[in-house]
Order: C-alpha cells, then structure tokens, then sequence
C-alpha cells in the first residue's frame, strides 16, 4: 500500500478540502483508498469516511503510541492511503514536535505534500516553504499543491515555488463554492449537516483530476513501510459476542473513532447504535457507550426525549456498566445550556449543570492519573486522554487527576466500578486495555442479571 500526507503551515491552510478532493479523484479512478487523520480530530475523519463510503482511522501517537498506531495501519487493506495532517506541520505537543504531523510521517516513512494557499503572496511564499523544509533536515517534504489558487495565479507561480523550493508543483485547486464549508466553534459543520455534500465532494474530485498530476502524485507515495510496521500488531477477535454494548450515534453524539468501536467488537461486544434524540428508550443492553458531539446544540430536543432520558438514568443509577465521555458527560447532568444560553433539563444522573462560556476549555492532550481501580482505569496508572470543548459544567468531578504536559493539573471525572463519566476522550486503541476492561464489565453485569 502506498502512502502519501497532506500537511500545511498552520491550521485553516486547506488540509482537509484538498485532502477531500484527493480521495475523491482517487477513488472515482477506481483505486481502493484509506483514510488516516494525524491527531484526535473527529471531525475531519466524517469528511474522509463520506468521500470514500469507509471509516477514516486516526493515527495519533499521543493517545496511541507507536504501537497503537501500528495496529491501526495494520487493518487498512487499500492501493493507496492518504493521510491528513494536523495544525502546523511540526506543532506538536507544548511547543514540541512530539505527536506532530511531522514525526507520524517520519515514523511511516511517508511522503509529505504541502497544500499552501498564496494569497497576497509571491516569493515570500518560497522563502516560508525553504524554512519549513530547513527546519528539520529529514522534513520528508517532496511536493505542493496550490489551494484556492485561480488557474492563472497558480500558472505564474508554479515555475517560481519550484525554481526556489527545489519542489514539484503538483497542480492547484481552484476557488470553488463547493470548496468552503461553514464552520463552528469545534472546527467544521460535521459531514451531515452540510447540503449536497455528496455532489460538492464530487467536484472537488473532478477538479483534483483536472488540475492536479495524481499520477505525479501516485509515483511521489511511498511503499516502504506502512505496510510493515503493522505486521503482528492485529487483533485477535474471533471469540464472539459475550454482551451487548448501546452505543450513542446520532447528530448530538456523533464523535466516535473507528479504532474505539473495532476495539469493543475485538474485545467481545457485540455494539447496538441508538439516538437518544430520535429513539424512544434505551435498547436492550449490557454496557452504555455515551460518546462526545454537539448536544448543546441539540438540548431542548434532547430534553423533550423524556422516555429516553428516563430509561437512561434508570439504567445508569442501576449500576449499567456506562462509559460517557465530554457530550455523553454533560448528558448525564442535571441541565444543559443550548447556544442561546437557555438550560435544559437533562438525565439526571450527575450532579453538575452544563453550561456555556465561549472559548475553549481545558483544550489538548492531557494524562489522567487513577489513585483507586475503577472501570477502565487501574490505581497508579496514567492515562492519554484529549479534551475539546466550548462548554463547561459546573461538577466536573474528582475521581481522577489530570495533567497538562507544561505541568497544569486539575481534578476531574466521576468513576465507579461501573462508570467513567467525564471530559477527556480516551482512545481504545491505547497502551491501557481499556475496551477489554469495559467489556469484561458488562459481561459480568449481564451474568449477574441472569
């Protein structure tokens, strides 16, 4: 399998449309093509998984580690997998290149192209891509590709990146409607929210074939170890379903990885998707996955869902084996504020009320300390979680001890034999056990109710 990133100087570059049209172009040539994202971002992966009709897998060697990853590019079976950066090519963990784009193509040995958009720019443009290229000797930049560059502009310019840069220009993108899609304040709308993304992402492919050599690009993309670096590291699987895990999935609770549901399923999980939104009650199961999204968005309607909110808490306060994470813990509150700042009643289940405070709290990579055993998490242990979110409540919890990498620690978190309610998101597919650990919970919950 072949190989390419798609990086940038710095967040809002164009990653993810020239990322989107490049998976599109590939795909309507009939190439088989995985998607990757560098970092914990779920919202870039639901643009890669709409392009390609399969899940996006993040890579991110903070929360997973090498080995994690590994066992990740392990399950892609694809001719061709293009993987999309994260903020700055090198920004990384405290000002740090640690879990950068850069050091997870230097770990695959993988190919950087990089999207650049010139603006009001000429040569300073050159002289900002040679830094970038400078900066690290082994930066594994090979090529570039214009974005949002008008044919002419991109036609002048060219031949000039190139001559000073000593990089091919891959081809240009140019403006198009189809190419700017609405953002909030967690980045991009998701995937679903936006009208005829379908055709849109279908013209950003035509145009990436149109403007941009992908055969230049096919011959760029590395072989040489994607591939290998996940022999030995897949699951095992294969056991069967020993319980049954309800797991949120919606608009309100959409912020899933892939590697985190394959987790369960690998670990025994057999998992039931439901909406607390839509569906009238809790389905019948033995464990509860209550995953992040925008439910502040959708708070009245989730609060009108009395049968639904009822039957949760009834679940939850009844010792269900229950892993609810940043929306999934606002959920279980007492209340929650929508956009407007109006409070809705929600489960119940905790004792804090959401609310709303217009920036980002607490946002990054974090460990979590455990100082008692609990459902996931075992005493002593340290725990690579992520947190992103605009909102805030007023318990948050402090069952755990988390830690920010310059040294900032807080507690948080409600944990139990039974339960992980709190902000960070964790990723299963860890050093930590974690999906085996929860499943194994519900599977003693469901031999005890028998």
């Amino acid at each position: 399998m072949k190989t390419i990133m798609i990086a940038a100087m710095h967040s809002g570059a164009g990653k993810t449309v020239t990322t989107c049209a490049l998976l599109s172009g590939l795909r309507q040539r009939g190439l088989r093509v995985q998607a990757f994202k560098c970092g914990p971002d779920y919202i870039d992966p639901m643009f890669h998984e709409r392009v390609l009709g399969v899940p996006s897998r993040n890579l991110d060697l903070f929360l997973q580690g090498e080995t994690g990853v590994r066992r990740t590019i392990s399950r892609a079976d694809a001719d061709i997998a293009v993987i999309e950066g994260a903020m700055g090519f090198y920004d990384g963990l405290s000002n740090t290149t640690e879990a950068s784009a850069w050091e997870l193509a230097r770990l695959t040995e993988t190919p950087v192209v990089l999207t650049v958009s010139p603006k009001g720019s000429g040569l300073t443009l050159a002289a900002q891509i040679k830094g970038l290229m400078d900066f690290r000797p082994d930066s594994g930049i090979a090529a570039l590709i214009l974005a949002d560059t008008p044919e002419r502009r991109a036609a002048s310019l060219a031949p000039v990146l190139e001559r000073e840069t000593g990089l091919t220009v891959l081809g240009f993108l140019p403006p198009m409607e189809e190419a700017h899609f609405e953002s909030r304040h967690l980045g991009l709308m998701t995937a679903g929210e936006i009208e005829d993304l379908t055709a849109r992402l279908e013209k950003l492919g035509q145009a990436a074939e149109q403007y941009i050599d992908l055969d230049r690009l096919l011959i760029l993309a590395s072989t040489s170890r994607l591939r290998r670096l996940g022999e030995g590291d897949r699951f095992s699987g294969g056991r069967g379903f020993c319980c049954r895990i309800a797991a949120a999935r919606d608009e309100a609770f959409c912020f899933l990885y892939a590697d985190n549901l394959d987790a369960l399923r690998d670990a025994g999980a057999e998992l039931v998707f439901f909406s607390p939104l839509h569906d009238s009650e809790l389905p019948n199961a033995d464990g509860l996955y209550l995953p992040g999204g925008y439910p502040e968005l959708y708070a009245e309607a989730l609060s009108e869902n009395h049968t639904m909110r009822q039957s949760i808490a009834a679940a939850v306060k009844g010792g269900l084996p229950t892993v609810a994470e940043c929306g999934g813990f606002l959920y279980l509150g007492q209340s929650l504020e929508d956009a407007e700042g109006r409070a809705h009643p929600m489960c119940g289940v905790l004792p804090g009320c959401g609310f709303k405070t217009g920036r980002l709290q607490r946002f990054g990579y974090q460990t979590l300390t455990a100082p008692a055993d609990s459902l996931l998490f075992r005493v002593g242990e340290h725990i690579p979680a992520h947190e992103f979110h605009y909102w805030d409540c007023t318990e948050n919890g402090a069952d755990l001890r988390s830690e920010k990498p310059d040294g900032r620690s807080w507690a948080c978190g409600s944990v139990s034999e039974n339960l992980y309610a709190a902000f960070p998101h964790l990723h299963f597919g860890g050093p930590i056990p974690l999906a085996q650990r929860f499943v194994k919970a519900c599977e003693q919950w469901k031999a005890s109710m028998t």
